[in-house]
């Protein structure tokens, strides 16, 4: 994410010395842009965006503390946390302490904002994307497997994005619905002309507002890789859902415990803690299976796609 794509100093020259430090870190002279960063914060200690970027570099160097005490200070001075300085104070630690609840909305809004634009073809052309297709296979698999037509009545798609599952999915339901923290992301889904209606807000809020027992179909397309801890999806999911409704997902995972904070900034959750959760929440998982939505540096990540009912 651009540092600057939101944030200045109020003085031009401060402000190209980020353009400048952000080169270096182009080219991981991490030295250069932490001296050129060291004075700018000196110069202009208001400067959110410089001291997010200190932290950048201090963290190549190695300097964990350092790097920490950085995004400390960009915090401090967005507490809402455009930047995702509390992820990258997350990940100076060991990858999954207090990790579940470091990603903000305005992160993932400023984020998803800035991305719109290129979006799709990011996703599609350089990143293999096929997280929608997945959905897809999964929901007409859990169909056939309980004797059931692959329609459904209400639909909601959580965290729709530019509306890539909706192109699948609409033909499916009599009503789909969407939500994503992005209205950017909802302009370019709004244009496809799929979605009955279109929330910018949170996906668990979303849940809730829906009333009890009300929807045949919940998909959630590489969006529950922006949330730590599922518990409250997963809740609210199961309240929301129909007698005979379904809740289809995709997610990255590992093979340790937990949650793991990954490099990318993404959440990777253990198959056993979806599980887990899945049966606290009330919800019977009807396939959970590995498969990956999408390469990074030409190879898969490695994920689940899973389908659960009521329990």
């Amino acid at each position: 994410m651009s540092a600057a794509a939101f944030d200045t100093s109020g003085d031009p020259v401060l402000d190209r010395r980020l353009d400048w430090a952000r080169a270096f870190l182009g080219e991981q002279d991490f030295a250069a842009a932490a001296e050129l960063l060291a004075e700018t914060v000196v110069a202009a200690p208001g400067f959110a965006a410089a001291w997010f970027l200190l932290g950048e570099a201090r963290e190549g160097q190695g300097e964990g503390d350092a790097a920490r005490e950085a995004y400390g200070r960009a915090l401090a001075l967005d507490p809402a946390d455009r930047l995702g300085a509390g992820l990258r104070r997350a990940r100076l630690g060991d990858g999954t302490e207090g990790a579940e609840g470091a990603m903000s909305a305005a992160y993932v809004r400023t984020l998803f904002d800035q991305y719109a634009d290129r979006f799709d073809t990011a996703l599609r052309e350089k990143l293999a994307y096929r997280g929608p297709e997945l959905l897809l296979e999964a929901v007409r698999a859990a169909c056939t497997a309980q004797g059931r037509e692959l329609r459904f009545g209400a639909a909601l798609d959580l965290g729709c994005g530019t509306g890539l599952a909706g192109v699948l999915f609409a033909p499916l339901a009599e009503r789909l619905d969407g939500v994503d923290l992005s209205p950017a992301m909802l302009e370019k889904a709004r244009a496809l002309g799929l979605y009955a209606a279109l929330e910018a807000g949170e996906m668990g809020a979303a849940l809730q507002a829906v009333p009890a027992g009300s929807l045949d179909l919940v998909i959630a397309a590489d969006a529950l890789c922006y949330v730590g801890d599922l518990g409250p999806i997963f809740d609210a999911a199961r309240a929301a859902l129909a007698p005979d409704g379904l809740f289809a997902f995709t997610l990255e995972t590992h093979e340790g415990e937990g949650v793991l904070l990954r490099e990318t900034l993404r959440y990777a959750h253990a198959q056993v803690y979806v599980r887990a959760l899945a049966g606290e929440a009330g919800l019977a998982l009807l396939l959970l299976e590995q498969a990956s939505t999408r390469s990074e540096k030409g190879a898969p990540v490695p994920g689940l796609v899973g389908v659960a009912c009521r329990g």
